[in-house]
């Protein structure tokens, strides 16, 4: 069961998602929400994976740093509390974010990315990961249908280290999708740290490698919102 989103509330729904586990799919919700939360969106993290990893660093991040509020979809409920109330969103609720389990494959795909306005889909550079990505392309674009209803799909190319082989090898794969790659995040020790603490990467004290990432995420937050919320009432 998905959490409704309702348009007259103007919740735009980003949805990150691959069936490959290990991609990076939750430092992406995670620093996504963060980037919210600091600018008044009130965002929401739905964690759907049975490791409730979003959860685990949410619960890690102190009441000094904006609020984000947190689902985790799996966990059971309480006794007398109803499926629909575990999944409300507060009010003020602007922004949702759902991180998706592992292992996502066929007829599975099209309910998590049902209501999103756009997906995005990080991407690892080894040989492996791109194959796998390829695949779960392949199946997002038939099962899911998304270029048929208007969600925009984008590429996030994740814990890259440039001028490697295995680097090379992903930007030519990526090159063969018509679908753009909105973001590239280098892998840096500067993504552990903020995890560690429940926070996102632009939390961090200011210095060049962060600014640096910074810069890629403003890239990927403007792609973001470039377009107006669709209707997914």
């Amino acid at each position: 069961m998905q959490p409704r989103v309702s348009a007259a509330r103007e919740i735009r729904k980003i949805v990150v998602i691959n069936g490959k586990g290990g991609c990076g799919k939750t430092t992406v919700s995670t620093n996504l929400a963060t980037w919210y939360a600091q600018r008044g969106f009130h965002p929401a993290l739905f964690d759907h994976d049975p490791q409730t990893s979003s959860m685990r660093w949410l619960k890690g991040r102190g009441p000094d740093h904006p609020p984000i509020h947190g689902v985790s979809v799996l966990t059971r409920q309480k006794l007398g509390v109803t499926r629909s109330w575990q999944l409300r969103m507060p009010s003020e609720t602007r922004r949702l974010i759902s991180d998706t389990p592992a292992g996502l494959a066929g007829l599975e795909i099209p309910d998590h990315i049902r209501g999103a306005d756009c997906v995005l889909i990080p991407v690892l550079p080894s040989s492996i990961d791109i194959e796998a990505g390829a695949d779960f392309i392949r199946d997002l674009l038939l099962l899911g249908r998304v270029r048929s209803t208007g969600v925009r799909i984008g590429i996030v190319a994740n814990r890259i280290k440039q001028h490697t082989v295995a680097f090379q090898a992903l930007e030519r794969f990526l090159r063969s999708l018509k679908i753009p790659v909105v973001a590239r995040f280098r892998d840096t020790q500067a993504y552990v740290h903020a995890a560690e603490q429940g926070l996102g990467i632009h939390e961090l004290k200011t210095g060049g490698t962060i600014r640096k990432e910074i810069h890629e995420w403003n890239k990927l937050f403007d792609w973001i919102e470039s377009e107006p919320i669709r209707n997914n009432g």
